[in-house]
């Protein structure tokens, strides 16, 4: 149904439904159109399902199932390094324990920006503003991610190419039987030599568990992932804790949400965390406990 006629007195320019639940902070952008599609948004009463709809929101009254929306939140940013074994959503049906945990003292209800799989760690992008979440996950946008990725055993030289020129994954939701699709280019990179090594690897669109599939289609296992980048942010958080952004980073973000062709060379400040957060080999980690225990001595 569509939008009871606004009274025109008001003032104020109608607004698209959707811009307006995102900018009160109660979904994405894209979220907010599945919201109205399902028939969950009303307008002065009338059920609205048209993603076309707008409203006046000093005026009208709009109701997202069932609450009354209050206006635009003041946006707020934070960062927070996903500890494994959470789920990357605002509620879970099979109750497992979900990223809202590290943020219930926050006081403004935020969503996160994509998603880490449950087993995936590293930085996660937390916010109320859907206007900057629909804006960095659309593909348009290419938003480098950068991970870094222990897999098991030695990938050849050639099988690396294959990734880094695009390969062959399933899409969706491995085992659903919706075909097959070309990613796009990545950027991979040695990290660590070893029996299983880790790579560098940055991607420039999120598809379902992408980096496992990746790595599986060259006959490989993946180990461990743990995201350290997203856009020009830089993981500096220890696990499940979190921080606020500052205003440049929010900035930053801004300016990483508009449309791009080629993914810029990883930042000098990354390539030093991912180095501090790769695991210890085991010859440093004789030396750091060598040197501990002379310390004692001494």
């Amino acid at each position: 149904m569509s939008v009871p006629e606004l009274d025109a007195s008001s003032g104020a320019a109608p607004q698209r439904l959707q811009k307006i639940i995102a900018a009160a902070g109660l979904a994405s952008r894209r979220k907010a159109e599945t919201l109205i599609t399902e028939g969950r948004v009303r307008v002065n009463g009338q059920v609205v399902t048209e993603l076309g709809a707008k409203a006046d929101p000093a005026r009208d009254h709009i109701r997202v199932d069932g609450k009354l929306l209050h206006g635009p939140e003041q946006p707020r940013y934070f960062m927070l390094n996903k500890p494994k074994g959470y789920v990357t959503t605002v509620s879970d049906p099979e109750r497992r324990p979900t990223v809202m945990k590290f943020f219930e003292r926050v006081g403004t209800r935020v969503f996160p920006v994509g998603r880490l799989d449950y087993q995936s760690e590293g930085l996660l992008l937390m916010t109320n503003d859907g206007t900057l979440a629909n804006a960095l996950t659309r593909a348009a946008a290419r938003v480098e991610k950068t991970y870094l990725v222990k897999v098991s055993g030695r990938p050849t030289e050639s099988a690396i190419e294959q990734l880094r020129r695009g390969i062959m994954i399933e899409r969706g939701k491995p085992g659903g039987g919706a075909g097959r699709v070309l990613t796009e280019p990545a950027t991979v990179r040695l990290m660590r030599n070893a029996e299983n090594p880790w790579y560098e690897v940055v991607l420039t669109e999120g598809r379902n568990r992408q980096i496992r599939k990746l790595f599986e289609e060259i006959g490989h296992h993946v180990e461990k992932i743990r995201r350290v980048g997203y856009g020009t942010l830089v993981l500096d958080v220890p696990p499940g804790e979190v921080r606020e952004l500052e205003p440049r980073e929010v900035a930053a973000l801004e300016r990483a949400g508009r449309p791009r062709k080629k993914a810029a060379e990883a930042p000098r400040a990354l390539r030093k965390v991912e180095e501090r957060l790769l695991p210890a080999t085991r010859p440093a980690r004789r030396r750091a406990v060598r040197k501990r225990e002379s310390g004692a001595s001494g």
